[in-house]
């Protein structure tokens, strides 16, 4: 029996636990959180769990020599020296996160190891990546030319759940999703790059009708333009990554950027309150703080950023419940407490890409691909959606499916079309819309 090594036993686990327990491969979960893992592994006898944290390497070393594949669930940041041991060790080793810098480097030494270091391989990064390629290889195999992409994500409570000023509540890392908010970002539009500043980021955000849902804003991810190499698209005039929100989330997004209250910069907030942090943000006196930082924004006291950030808490005479951190804990912190999808609660991973094609015969057409995916009775969308193309291809891997090696991503067709065909057996796949007119591009 193969074996494999999880490290973590977070949010997204569970499907991806179950696939690999339920394919009959022994999997050991290394995490902080025994109990997290005993719960995850359900008495099911190739599946045990060990304590083990990040700071104990030479541990780790061992646990990876003694498994044939290594999948992380670690925050991106531990996965380079999870990756140099693989490499050590000859282990394969799959991550749902973006590649850094730091884990391109370890191409070349996994290929001379013989192993696969597989990244990107969850929902986004990940699923988009093999839906786009699959419509993108497609078109090109007939002679056409993408000309336009956009590809648009969001991992969101349901619409019945929506129901806070945010509009949001949280299914996977919360200081994941609020730290993403610090990014700039980088797009090419009609041939043009466009660079976005982080103060700018959620400004003039897409509005785009999603089918089912409603009206969404979409706001810019990261940097579009480095997929313009791994999609195959040069010569594209209009490239744009971006994330799904219910609307008002930018506006108040923007808002708390604009009063600095995503900062990292450490303070003392010992004894204070939450008005006196706000008062002392504006150098203020703190009566009325609610209307002076109104009046600052430039927003009616009643907007949808003052009104959600009352709501959180920021404006009340309750005292700062740490007393140093940076104001980017702080707001985290009342978000955490208000803003966690309750146990039960329905979420949803809601995906669009629009590709502007030019044709052989020069003709042109749009084509449309969207995923709707709302939680299952046993598990969450975003759960779902991340965990099993990982676990997909964890088996793959094991079963000698892919020949690739070095560092990787799913956008080439040896991987993502097995992930794909094993996806809709699952029930997680993308509608394809193909023939429609100009009009209907983003």
């Amino acid at each position: 029996m193969k074996k494999v090594l999880l490290l973590g036993a977070g949010m997204v686990a569970k499907p991806l636990v179950d696939y690999l327990l339920d394919n009959q491969i022994e999997l050991t979960i290394a995490t902080r959180t025994v109990a997290k893992a005993v719960k995850l592994i359900k008495d099911r006898s190739h599946g045990k769990a060990v304590s083990w944290t990040v700071d104990d390497m030479q541990a780790l070393s061992m646990l990876i020599a003694d498994h044939d594949l290594v999948v992380s669930l670690l925050p991106y940041t531990y996965h380079v020296a999870v990756g140099k041991l693989c490499v050590k060790h000859k282990k394969n080793m799959v991550t749902t996160s973006y590649v850094s810098d730091k884990m391109k480097a370890l191409d070349k030494a996994a290929r001379e190891a013989g192993v696969l270091l597989l990244n990107e391989i969850g929902v986004d990064p990940g699923f988009d990546h093999m839906t786009a390629m699959r419509i993108i290889d497609k078109v090109q195999a007939e002679g056409g030319k993408v000309k336009q992409f956009y590809s648009l994500c969001g991992a969101l409570a349901a619409p019945e759940e929506a129901d806070n000023p945010f509009h949001y509540k949280f299914t996977w890392s919360p200081r994941g999703v609020i730290m993403a908010g610090n990014n700039s970002a980088k797009y090419l539009k009609n041939g043009a790059t466009v660079e976005i500043s982080s103060d700018d980021l959620f400004k003039n955000p897409l509005i785009i009708d999603f089918p089912e849902v409603g009206e969404m804003e979409v706001y810019p991810n990261r940097d579009s333009l480095s997929y313009i190499n791994k999609y195959g698209l040069a010569g594209i005039e209009t490239m744009y990554r971006g994330t799904f929100r219910y609307k008002n989330w930018c506006e108040i997004m923007n808002a708390l950027k604009a009063l600095d209250m995503l900062s990292y910069d450490r303070k003392s907030f010992e004894g204070k309150t939450y008005r006196k942090i706000m008062a002392r943000r504006l150098q203020v006196y703190p009566a009325n703080i609610k209307e002076k930082v109104a009046e600052r924004l430039g927003l009616e006291a009643e907007s949808p950023a003052i009104v959600a950030m009352e709501w959180l808490g920021l404006f009340s005479d309750d005292l700062v419940r740490m007393n140093e951190g940076s104001n980017f804990d702080l707001t985290t912190d009342l978000m955490l407490e208000k803003m966690m999808l309750p146990d039960g609660a329905r979420d949803m991973v809601i995906m669009l890409h629009a590709f502007g094609v030019e044709n052989a015969d020069g003709s042109k057409q749009v084509v449309k691909s969207s995923l709707l995916d709302f939680a299952t009775k046993e598990d969450t969308s975003i759960a779902r959606t991340v965990g099993l193309p990982a676990g997909i291809a964890v088996k793959m891997i094991l079963d000698g499916k892919f020949s690739e090696t070095g560092v990787h991503i799913p956008n080439t067709k040896s991987i993502y079309e097995p992930v794909l065909n094993e996806l809709q057996k699952l029930g997680i796949a993308m509608k394809e819309q193909w023939g429609l007119p100009e009009s209907e591009m983003l």
